[in-house]
Parts: C-alpha cells; sequence; structure tokens
C-alpha cells in the first residue's frame, strides 16, 4: 500500500466531505437552485476577505484574477510598481508589460520582504503611480509581505491602488481588506480554501471601482464590473464553475463551523512547528524577515539533488512536496501546511522528510525534528 499525502503549497487536499458534494449530478446554472447555492457563497465569501464589497468569483485559475485586476484597474502606458520578490512577483510585473503598463520594480532577494519605508521612497518620487501590486504571500519563497503597513502607506496617495496577490494568504491570515485600505484581493480555490483549481475570486473596494470607470483597456471575459452586475443578480456573467462553486459552499461551511480564528490560528501553529522542525535538522530558511504560515522554505544541503529527492518521495514514498523555482530549483524545499491540513499531516511530513534525507545519506537524528515540531503542537492538541 502506498497511501499518499499533499503537502505541497496548491493545490492541496480537498476534505472528503467536499469532494462528495461536488460529485452530486450537475446542475443547470442558470436556475433557482443554482442561484440559492451561488447566493449563499456571496453571503459569506466577504467575511473571509474582511469587506463588505461584493467578492467575485470567475471560472479560472488565480492568474486569471490577477489579469482581471489589472486589466480593470490600470491603463496601458500608466506607470506601477511591482514588488518583485519571487516567481509570483514577476508574474504582476509579466502581466502588465504584456498590457504595455509602465513598470517599475522594488527587485529584492527572494525570501526577503519589502519595507514599507521602500514603497513610500518610490511613490514621494512617483506620485503619478497608479498601482502598487505584491504579494501577500510569496507562494515561491514562503515569505510574506507586511501587507497593513503597505497600505498604510499608499492609502495616503489618493490615485494609487494597493492590489494583492492573497493567493496564500487569504484564508491563512486574518485579511481585512476594507479596515487596511487593500483596494484588490485576489485569490484561488486551490489553496486555503480546499478545492481543485479553477476558480478566481477576487474583491475590489469602492476606489478601485471607481478607477475601473476610468479605465479604457478592451476586456470582455474579464470585464469585472459586467461580472458585478451579475453577481448582484445571482448569477454569473458567463458559464460558471458549477461543481466548485458548490463545493465552496461546503468549505465556507467547514471553514465557519471551525471558526474564522481557529482557522488562522491552525496556519499558524503547523507554520511554527513545521519551521522548528527544519531548523532543528540543522536547515536555514529561505523566509529572512516574514516566515508564511502557508509553507514553509529551506535550503537543502550543498550538492544535494532536490529534484531527484522530490521526485522520489513522491513517487516512492508517497508524500508529496514542493520544490524551488527558477534559480532556487533544486536547493530548496518546501512543506505546505495550507488549507485542509492538520497537526499530524506536520507530524507525517517531518517524519517522511527525516527518513527521506537518512536514506539519501543525509545525516540527521530520527526524530529531531518531530520532537521539535511535537514541542510547538502539543498544547494544541484537544484545544
Amino acid at each position: 500500500m502506498l497511501k499518499k499525502y499533499l503537502l505541497a503549497p496548491g493545490p492541496t487536499p480537498v476534505p472528503e466531505t467536499v469532494l462528495l458534494e461536488m460529485a452530486r449530478p450537475i446542475i443547470h446554472h442558470r436556475t433557482s437552485e443554482f442561484s440559492a447555492i451561488f447566493d449563499n457563497v456571496r453571503r459569506r465569501l466577504p467575511e473571509v476577505f474582511g469587506t463588505k464589497e461584493e467578492v467575485l468569483m470567475l471560472a479560472g485559475s488565480g492568474t486569471a484574477a490577477m489579469e482581471a485586476a489589472i486589466i480593470n484597474t490600470v491603463n496601458t502606458g500608466e506607470k506601477v510598481l511591482i514588488i518583485d520578490a519571487g516567481k509570483f512577483g514577476q508574474r504582476w510585473g509579466d502581466i502588465c508589460r504584456a498590457f504595455g503598463m509602465d513598470v517599475h520594480k522594488i527587485e529584492l532577494e527572494w525570501g526577503s520582504s519589502v519595507k514599507p519605508e521602500m514603497v513610500e521612497d518610490f511613490l514621494k518620487a512617483n506620485p503619478d503611480t497608479k498601482g502598487v501590486f505584491v504579494q501577500g504571500s510569496e507562494t515561491s519563497t514562503t515569505a510574506c509581505h507586511p501587507i497593513k503597513e503597505l497600505a498604510e502607506v499608499i492609502r495616503k496617495y489618493d490615485d494609487t491602488l494597493f492590489i494583492v496577490d492573497g493567493i496564500t494568504s487569504v484564508g491563512v491570515y486574518d485579511t481585512r481588506m476594507d479596515e487596511w485600505g487593500i483596494d484588490v484581493l485576489v485569490t484561488g480555490s486551490q489553496k486555503a480554501f480546499m478545492l481543485p483549481p479553477g476558480l478566481a475570486l477576487t474583491a475590489l473596494s469602492q476606489k478601485a471601482w471607481a478607477r475601473t470607470q476610468k479605465v479604457k483597456n478592451p476586456r470582455y471575459y474579464l470585464n469585472l464590473a459586467k461580472e458585478l452586475k451579475a453577481h448582484k443578480d445571482s448569477t454569473t456573467a458567463y458559464t460558471p464553475a458549477i461543481s466548485l462553486i458548490i463545493g465552496l459552499d461546503k468549505v465556507l461551511d467547514m471553514m465557519f463551523e471551525e471558526g474564522l480564528a481557529n482557522v488562522y490560528e491552525r496556519h499558524e501553529i503547523n507554520g511554527q512547528a513545521t519551521r522548528a522542525a527544519v531548523q532543528a535538522l540543522g536547515f536555514r530558511l529561505l523566509a529572512k524577515d516574514m516566515p508564511a504560515n502557508s509553507a514553509t522554505g529551506f535550503y537543502l544541503p550543498e550538492g544535494f539533488e532536490g529534484g531527484k529527492f522530490i521526485k522520489f518521495m513522491r513517487e516512492k514514498v508517497g508524500v508529496t512536496y514542493a520544490g524551488g523555482q527558477d534559480h532556487l530549483k533544486g536547493r530548496i524545499m518546501r512543506i505546505s501546511t495550507l488549507g485542509y491540513h492538520d497537526v499530524f499531516d506536520t507530524i507525517i511530513g517531518i517524519s517522511a522528510l527525516e527518513m527521506g534525507l537518512r536514506k539519501f545519506g543525509v545525516d540527521i537524528e530520527l526524530g529531531s525534528g518531530v520532537k521539535a515540531a511535537e514541542a510547538v503542537l502539543e498544547n494544541y492538541i484537544g484545544k
């Protein structure tokens, strides 16, 4: 028997009850039956985003929501600032360049988090900046950015929008879009929302909605104003991801039954335990200042064949971790603590890591990582 464990930061495991809900016979999306489910989701999603605004549901990956955020709020040729601190910060820049925006970047070493004063210095020198783009949690580096503090800086500039990729932070952290001053917040279904990929979620502030009226970019499928109108009529502009929205209704049942504060605490405690474990094994964390609770990245020993190890663990052991991207490929590992993940998933992930590393000749003490994780987790058990 080879039981499989998915410990990569997306896609993440889908709860059995959600899978069963999505396995029901498909229903038509232009019916009162679907509209009732759709409205139940609409009613509850804003609380997870920390907003009173509508959260739009788009059939597409998180990148669709990123593209929608750009083309609906910034005109071709206008100036934008990208926080480039990882693969997905780069993606903000790539999409903006594809649509002809005037892209400026704050480039940081992977694993670093931006300082609010860096953004403030740029905006003082460039008050005509139309948008600042950042990740809440940069999945490629397992580092967070100080979103609340950045929002305090950016909200001083009436013509500058703060646009946040929350794909591995919404549902992981208590995110307060309205209170902090985030103007556009996006995420995807396959992370903390415990669903298969294919559903993109985004919310806009009133400031951002006002900007959409001034933007002249051509847009059709990702026209958010058209989607907002449809949502308010309890439907979508185009064919929705029916099964995923049905699954999301069940996911929200689970999240609110657990309590959002408890959801955030669960992510925090498992993140702390994983970081304690890999450091006890002698590894250096990739995230320097603000390590994420969604996943933990750490450097592998010099000369270690990281890609070969991860493939072995996935195919022969049944445990899927994630490796590094771009220049970190083969040099780091990432272990998820995201979504449908409890304390014993953390223990399985660390114990499998220990045995796998020993098999690959790394001199570690079996149980030392598990012991460090258990020291963090023991008071959480049965809470």
